[in-house]
């Protein structure tokens, strides 16, 4: 139409505009969100590599998200990103769950091999139980037809499918970042002089001088 009128402007109004507005601050308030839970992690858990290593789910989760809309054969819609930001806390904490039970594995004296297959067993019907139990809960809505739950149902489709795609991998995924960043730090803890090993692994990890002498 513009290459036939040139005079004209097209611009997005009404709901479309507001949508557009509503996406960006989505956006932003995502950014924040993911700032403030690395914060909340490295504090407690005492290492600055460790909430990477938890938050790098979340991605998988957004894709799980849009698989569940092209499997019900729904759009993405406004509701949908609500459901994902809703998600991004249920993927962390389950992550979460299974990185404490390593580093209590650790600080109980098992080796990396040992602590990671601790942590994957012991806390696989927490996290399993998790999962089951948000879709389990998600079904009634998802299979509801009724006019007033359309509305819901993208956001109920983003949390549930996003959930079960995030968890089958998280088990998988986490363990294996774990185990990679340790190859690292060992790496990079014999390349360095004698003389900084010390100060620059204390601040990665927060930990006191006692845990590497």
């Amino acid at each position: 139409m513009q290459a036939r009128y040139p005079g004209v402007e097209i611009l997005p109004a009404g709901e479309l505009e507001e949508m557009g507005g509503i996406r960006k601050n989505l956006i932003k308030a995502l950014i924040l969100a993911a700032v403030l839970i690395y914060i909340l992690m490295a504090v407690p858990l005492k290492s600055y590599w460790q909430p990477f290593i938890i938050m790098s789910i979340v991605p998988f989760g957004f894709i799980g998200a849009a698989m569940g809309h092209m499997i019900m054969d729904l759009p993405l819609s406004l509701l949908s990103f609500f459901g994902m930001l809703a998600l991004t806390g249920v993927v962390v904490n389950d992550s979460l769950v299974m990185m404490t039970r390593y580093n209590d594995a650790r600080r109980n004296g098992m080796d990396i091999s040992d602590a990671l297959q601790d942590a994957g067993t012991g806390r696989f019907n927490a996290i399993f139980l998790t999962t089951a139990t948000t879709v389990i809960g998600l079904v009634p809505l998802l299979s509801e037809t009724s006019e007033q739950a359309q509305y819901l149902i993208p956001a109920a489709a983003s949390l549930a499918y996003g959930e079960l795609f995030a968890t089958a991998l998280m088990l998988i995924l986490v363990p294996v970042l774990i185990a990679i960043a340790e190859d690292i730090k060992s790496l990079w803890y014999r390349l360095l002089p004698s003389e900084m090993r010390l100060p620059i692994m204390m601040i990665l990890n927060f930990h006191t001088a006692e845990s590497y002498l």
